[in-house]
């Protein structure tokens, strides 16, 4: 059980490949604009670097959203594209909770009890893309695009500790930090080995997306800004 993972959620440009659910070889960059430039290198490099082919691939995983309009269209067309022409499956592993799965991967020794996990992606000014999950990956409460301020997760941090992550959390440390339930990590970043757990349990369930009529959660409508002269 071969799988190409792909993440363009956020800023953050990963791929990796993983075998029965242990990541072979990870490429990524957190930089903007840059996820068209770079995916289709950096898939061909961590196959290398695994010392797989194209035709070895059993499913291609791609995050789903939400996340950045671009990011989102440029990582599913690209994993649609190779589902199609490779023949094989496509799998859809939602963003936050990929996150979810990352940090309990990182930081799982050291959580325990009734704390929550938030991950949050930014949605511009004071919105975020945000879900709630426990400790074993469940989500509490659902995908939401939300509007931060004093009383967000007030009712959550009365009577849990509640962790908060990505890219969204960290501009949102000022308000979120006053709870003394709060806790703000800085630095965590989207990645394609984060899909891992997810991709090989919709696999081996069969859970695959239709590769002609899937689409991206973009949970809000795109709105462009206007160009800079």
């Amino acid at each position: 059980m071969i799988i190409l993972q792909i993440e363009t959620a956020t800023t953050v440009c990963s791929v990796a490949v993983a075998e029965n659910g242990i990541v072979l070889a990870c490429k990524e960059v957190e930089q903007r604009n840059i996820h068209a430039e770079k995916i289709t290198v950096f898939i061909g490099e961590i196959l290398n670097e695994a010392g797989k082919t194209y035709a070895d691939l059993d499913a291609i995983a791609v995050s789903s959203g939400p996340g950045s309009y671009t990011g989102l269209r440029i990582g599913v067309s690209t994993a649609k594209g190779l589902s199609f022409a490779l023949d094989k499956p496509l799998i859809a592993v939602e963003t936050l909770a990929a996150m979810a799965d990352g940090f309990i991967l990182q930081e799982g020794r050291g959580l325990a009890g009734n704390v929550l996990l938030c991950p949050m992606i930014d949605a511009r000014r004071m919105e975020v893309f945000t879900a709630v999950f426990d400790l074993d990956g469940n989500r509490v409460r659902p995908v939401s695009a939300e509007i931060i301020d004093d009383k967000s997760f007030s009712d959550l941090l009365q009577t849990h500790p509640v962790i908060f992550f990505g890219d969204g959390a960290e501009k949102c440390r000022e308000v979120l930090g006053v709870h003394a339930n709060a806790r703000v990590i800085k630095g965590f970043l989207n990645s394609a080995t984060h899909l891992t757990k997810r991709a090989k349990e919709k696999y081996l369930g069969k859970e695959f997306v239709d590769v002609a009529y899937f689409e991206p959660c973009y949970l809000k409508d795109f709105i462009a800004g206007k160009k800079l002269s």
